[in-house]
């Protein structure tokens, strides 16, 4: 049987405690000379022991704060693996067996989702929370959608390309049940490597076995079916990038009771849901995100996390480009619980349990969807 498992807080009126976060500007510096400047000012002592950059002061590492989901680690580097290495042969193979067995299991998947529950579109921290949050029911089949090669978007390092990923309170109980080690810092947590989210939610939603990633994909259009999104159009994303360079290379399709859209502020693939929905009349407009406010940013981003037009709800950054709500920069909070309200919205499309509702309805998808509070849902 499946239980709803209900996120620690409440989707509906998630609310980040107030950060305050100094930002500073440079422009038309190079950047060897910045470095080499900021060297010379700072010796390693300095900068580690006294300077607190207007935000927390910065503890040597012998003195980390505590972390959550302390894990017991046992390495012995005297144990040998369970194989000679000065030996070491692999089994023999023919290298059709190969071909075959991805071919097989690729059009095999291909087959089994193109018609399924939902589709997720953007492999972003929002839409891996939203995978990982919907593959929790069992009787969902999700398909997640990704152009790029390495699923994760943004989520693989801090802002700037810096490691450090910081995750406002309380979103950090998402990180709890992932089990994701952090440094506690009062209104805020910092995961020493923005790679740690990735990884670990990747591996936990790949596992399942109600979720398939069809990574190094494009989304090039929806299926609409008179005011109702039904599905999406793919292919390839090296084809998608590459239309003006050949004749005609004809694209594919997937069903779905409910599409995803995930795809990031603005960009050569971002953003591409709600674009195509403004380009097809279905809104009016798509203004783009405003100017950095990471404190009103987060909670308007999980406030407007919704159902944008009858079967397609639109989650993370993308909520920004439809709204015109501030960006928020480096922190991540917000793509999480925002991935985690989407998924509960489309189970409350399909008729699941979800931690929206008091009550499970049991109408049909469509008329659920299509029945959304007038102040959730964008007119066409």
């Amino acid at each position: 049987m499946y239980t709803v498992l209900t996120p620690s807080f409440p989707l509906n009126t998630f609310s980040s405690p107030i950060s305050i976060v100094s930002q500073t500007f440079i422009y038309d510096y190079p950047m060897a000379a910045m470095a080499t400047a900021f060297t010379s000012s700072l010796s390693k002592t300095q900068f580690f022991d006294k300077s607190s950059f207007y935000g927390s002061p910065l503890s040597p590492r012998a003195a980390q704060p505590t972390k959550s989901a302390p894990h017991s680690f046992s390495i012995t580097m005297s144990a040998a693996p369970a194989y000679d290495l000065d030996n070491f042969k692999f089994r023999p193979i023919k290298e059709s067996i190969v071909a075959r067995e991805m071919t097989r299991r690729y059009m095999t998947d291909m087959i089994t989702y193109a018609d399924t529950d939902v589709v997720i579109v953007g492999a972003g921290s929002a839409g891996l929370s939203c995978a990982y949050e919907l593959s929790k029911n069992p009787n969902i089949n999700i398909a997640i959608i990704e152009q790029s090669v390495s699923p994760g978007g943004g989520a693989w390092l801090g802002g700037q390309l810096f490691s450090a990923m910081i995750v406002r309170k309380p979103a950090h109980k998402f990180l709890d049940e992932l089990g994701i080690e952090y440094e506690d810092q009062d209104n805020y947590v910092v995961i020493k490597h923005a790679a740690l989210f990735t990884s670990t939610i990747m591996s936990k939603l790949l596992a399942r076995p109600n979720v398939k990633l069809f990574n190094a994909v494009a989304a090039e259009d929806l299926i609409v079916r008179g005011d109702r999104v039904s599905g999406v159009v793919t292919n390839w994303a090296l084809v998608s990038m590459n239309h003006d360079t050949q004749s005609c290379m004809d694209p594919n399709v997937m069903e779905a009771k409910v599409v995803v859209s995930s795809c990031g502020h603005d960009g050569p693939f971002g953003a591409t849901g709600v674009k195509r929905l403004r380009n097809i009349g279905m809104i009016e407009s798509v203004p783009g995100m405003k100017a950095l406010d990471m404190n009103a940013a987060e909670d308007a981003i999980v406030e407007l996390t919704r159902e944008i037009v009858p079967g397609m709800i639109v989650a993370g950054m993308e909520v920004a480009e439809i709204d015109g709500s501030p960006r928020m920069g480096p922190t991540f909070g917000a793509m999480m619980i925002s991935g985690q309200k989407a998924a509960h919205l489309a189970l409350r499309a399909l008729g699941q349990p979800n931690a929206l509702d008091s009550e499970v309805k049991t109408a049909e998808p469509e008329l659920i969807l299509a029945s959304a509070e007038s102040d959730e849902t964008v007119d066409a």
